[in-house]
């Protein structure tokens, strides 16, 4: 089952309410997307903790064969 871009995008704000996100559709599929979350939390945190916090935010929506999202790829950082 797939995904819509605005959907993950909810997800992902719920968590991070003020945070600039940007979801791109790789392949057309509603299956294979790339996220930039820029976030003012993660300062202090490294890559693997941003990007643990973004795929908690995703509350199981990429979990095992069954999930409804296949390939997120994710750039996470703070803002400049």
């Amino acid at each position: 089952m797939a995904m819509e871009a605005e959907d993950i995008e909810k997800l992902i704000r719920t968590r991070f309410p003020k945070a600039a996100i940007t979801i791109t559709d790789l392949a057309g599929d509603g299956n294979h997307y790339a996220a930039e979350v820029i976030d003012e939390s993660f300062k202090g945190m490294n890559r693997v903790q941003q990007q643990r916090a973004v795929y908690a935010a995703l509350k199981g929506k990429m979990d095992g064969a069954q999930g409804e999202l296949h390939a997120l790829a994710l750039t996470t950082k703070a803002p400049e």
